[in-house]
């Protein structure tokens, strides 16, 4: 074997050897400290424009979950106060059908028509008060938006929660200060809660909708993330693995460079 001093072969073999291999386990050691097979599109330009696609889809899909979980809030709030209107109503028959039996005295009669006109008064009043996160729901669509990130994955969930007020019954002049007045009232108050009834119904249906919905987009989310988690999760302990070879080839790679250099020193012998 020759022997030069203008260039030391071994030395720069051992040297870009080395290089590959320091290049190498600061890879291994980035992917242990971050968890992630992919930290920069050097890594996979493929797998990371994969991931990012899906992570938006999965960004869609938790938020139309929780929009579609506040809807449902909103129509359970309306559930509710309906709830109270029924009960008032059921009073309300309650005292038109005492009304509607002779033998009442004036007075007896007009006590129970103030009665009777106190409850259509927090009738309207839960009609005009009850509201979701500020925002009045008797006589307001609630919907929700739901999207999984794609333009043919979008759709609208919701319904219009009608007006419970005493006109919107049909109670609004209906009084029981006699019998025939109060026999009128109970037909009419037969029909309003009827009303309730279906409109109650109506937002239940809407209710397992949504909540149907929030599931699948729910699951759906999980299916994604753990998608994006194969393409973009290390494989710990491949990495470990990796991570203990590079470090022994780093330190042979040390020991190969020393003795590459040393060898040149040989070149001094024959001039000595």
């Amino acid at each position: 074997m020759s022997l030069s001093i203008l260039n030391n072969i071994a030395a720069l073999q051992a040297d870009n050897q080395l290089n590959i291999t320091t290049t190498a386990a600061n890879a291994s050691l980035k992917e242990l400290s971050t968890g992630s097979r992919i930290n920069s599109g050097s890594d996979d330009a493929a797998g990371l424009a994969i991931s990012d696609g899906l992570n938006a889809n999965i960004a869609a899909l938790n938020q139309s979950s929780l929009n579609a979980t506040n809807a449902v809030g909103t129509l359970q709030t309306a559930d509710g106060a309906l709830s109270q209107i029924t009960s008032l109503l059921n009073r309300s028959v309650t005292l038109a059908t005492e009304a509607s039996n002779t033998g009442l005295t004036s007075s007896q009669s007009t006590a129970i028509d103030n009665e009777f006109q106190a409850l259509l008064t927090q009738i309207n009043n839960i009609n005009s008060s009850t509201n979701f996160n500020g925002t009045s729901i008797f006589g307001s669509t609630v919907s929700a938006f739901t999207s999984d990130g794609t333009t043919g994955g979008t759709v609208s969930i919701g319904t219009t929660v009608a007006g419970t007020d005493a006109s919107a019954l049909g109670l609004s002049s209906t009084s029981l200060t006699s019998t025939t007045a109060a026999a009128s009232a109970l037909s009419a108050l037969t029909s309003a809660i009827s009303t309730v009834s279906s409109e109650r119904g109506t937002l239940g249906a809407t209710v397992e909708q949504l909540q149907a919905a929030s599931t699948v987009d729910t699951t759906e989310s999980q299916n994604l993330t753990t998608a994006s988690s194969n393409i973009t999760s290390a494989d710990i302990s491949q990495v470990v693995a990796n991570d203990t070879k590079y470090s022994i080839l780093e330190q042979t790679g040390v020991s190969a460079l020393q003795q590459a250099n040393q060898q040149a020193q040989n070149v001094l012998k024959l001039i000595q």
